[in-house]
């Protein structure tokens, strides 16, 4: 099952409170604002600044 179009709507970056975007392989969660990604493990999106990793260029 991968995040629904309704709870991605909803999210938002913990670090910024600017809107998420779902990567192409739909593994993470991007704040383009942040430069960081958040991964998504077993369906659920892990919003914790502290593991957070940055955007690869």
């Amino acid at each position: 099952m991968a995040i629904s179009q309704d709870l991605l709507d909803l999210l938002a970056c913990p670090q910024c409170k600017q809107p998420v975007k779902l990567s192409q392989d739909r593994a993470w969660l991007i704040c383009a604002a942040c430069c960081l990604r958040y991964e998504i493990r077993d369906d659920i999106p892990i919003m914790l600044v502290d593991e957070a990793r940055p955007l690869e260029p």
